[in-house]
C-alpha cells in the first residue's frame, strides 16, 4: 500500500491511540468524582498510579505523529490533524492531572466540616467529563460543529467556579477557623475551571483541523 492509502491507515491508528488515552482520561475523572462523592483512599490512587499510564499514550501518539510528518510528507488536511494532534494530547495530560488534583484534595476535604460548595465542584467535573467525551466524539467524527457545541459547555463550569468563589469567600469571613480548607476548596475549583479550558482548547484544534481556520471558542 503506498502513498495517501498508507497515511490513511496510519492516521486510523492515531485517531485509534488518541481515542484509548481520552477514554483512560475521562475514566480518571470519573474515578476522581467517585473520590469525592465516598473519599476513596484506594480509588485516589488509582487515579494517581493512572497517570503514568496516560502519560506513556502521550510519548507514543506523539512519537506516530512526528514520524508520519517525517516520511509522509502529509500536507493540507492531513498535516493540520497531526498538529492538532500535539495540543489534543498536551490538553488530555493536563486534564489527566486535574484529576488527580481532584482526587488528592478530595481525600484531605473529607475530613473537614461539610461545605455545600462541594456540589459545585461535583458540577464542574461532571460537566468537565461530558465536555471531554463530546469534544473526543467531534474529533473522531471530524465535526468542527459538534466541537463548537462542546465547548458550550464550559461556559456552566465557569458559571459554577465564579459562584463557588463568592460563596466561599464569604464563608471565609464568617468562619475565620475553616480558611485553611476553604482555600484548599479555592484551588481546587480553580483547577476545575482550568480543566473546562483545557477541553476547549481541544474543541479549538479540532475546528482548526478540519476548516483550517482559528477560532476562539472561550467567548
Amino acid at each position: 500500500m503506498q502513498g495517501r492509502g498508507l497515511l490513511s491507515e496510519e492516521l486510523n491508528q492515531l485517531r485509534r491511540e488518541l481515542e484509548l488515552m481520552a477514554v483512560r482520561v475521562e475514566g480518571d475523572l470519573e474515578k476522581a468524582l467517585a473520590v469525592l462523592r465516598t473519599g476513596s483512599k484506594e480509588i485516589a490512587g488509582e487515579v494517581k498510579d493512572s497517570g503514568k499510564t496516560v502519560n506513556a499514550l502521550q510519548l507514543r501518539i506523539e512519537d506516530m505523529a512526528l514520524v508520519l510528518i517525517a516520511t509522509q510528507q502529509p500536507v493540507a488536511r492531513d498535516l493540520r490533524e497531526l498538529i492538532t494532534v500535539f495540543k489534543i494530547t498536551s490538553s488530555l495530560e493536563r486534564i489527566g492531572d486535574y484529576g488527580v488534583h481532584l482526587a488528592k484534595a478530595a481525600i484531605k476535604l473529607s475530613n473537614r466540616p461539610s461545605f455545600r460548595s462541594m456540589e459545585r465542584i461535583e458540577c464542574m467535573a461532571e460537566t468537565g467529563q461530558k465536555m471531554l467525551k463530546a469534544a473526543v466524539c467531534a474529533y473522531l467524527a471530524q465535526n468542527a460543529d459538534a466541537a463548537r457545541t462542546a465547548a458550550l459547555m464550559d461556559h456552566k463550569i465557569d458559571g459554577e467556579h465564579k459562584a463557588l468563589t463568592e460563596e466561599v469567600l464569604s464563608l471565609m469571613k464568617k468562619r475565620p477557623q475553616l480558611v485553611k480548607a476553604a482555600a484548599r476548596l479555592l484551588r481546587l475549583s480553580g483547577y476545575m475551571e482550568r480543566l473546562g479550558d483545557h477541553i476547549t482548547n481541544i474543541c479549538e484544534g479540532i475546528v482548526f483541523m478540519i476548516e483550517g481556520s482559528h477560532e476562539d471558542l472561550n467567548d
